[in-house]
């Protein structure tokens, strides 16, 4: 069992930057492939960037893509997002995930592929 809790969100405007963060509880953070989802008002939620248990592979989705920067740090059982050029658009509630299984460079973009989730940090950009 992995109880995941995000952090870092809140109110900001274009072009700023802000870091989520994603800290996990339980046995073997280590083991575990780490996402980053986010769900807009009025839309489904979606794939933003993922990184896997090793930190060797990294994936974002393409609207991110050289802005966000995902990371992680095992000793400290935590995952962040870098969130650079913020725009109206990133507007949303990010959430992190982790999915068990897979090998050091193993990531996953499908929400079905997670297995834990955390609650949600709020994301609001102002223009």
């Amino acid at each position: 069992q992995v109880q995941l809790v995000e952090s870092g969100g809140g109110l900001v405007q274009a072009g700023d930057s802000l870091r989520l963060s994603c800290a996990a509880s339980g046995r073997a953070f280590n083991t575990y492939a780490m996402g980053w989802f986010r769900q807009a008002p009025g839309k489904e939620r979606e794939f933003v960037s993922a990184i896997s248990w090793s930190g060797g592979s990294t994936y974002y989705t393409d609207s991110v893509k050289g802005r966000f920067t995902i990371s992680r740090d095992n000793a400290k059982n935590t995952v962040y997002l870098q969130m650079n050029s913020i725009k109206p658009a990133d507007t949303a509630v990010y959430y992190c995930a982790a999915a068990r299984g897979g090998g050091p460079k193993y990531i996953s973009t499908g929400e079905g592929e997670y297995d834990y989730w955390g609650q949600g940090t709020q994301v609001t950009v102002s223009s």
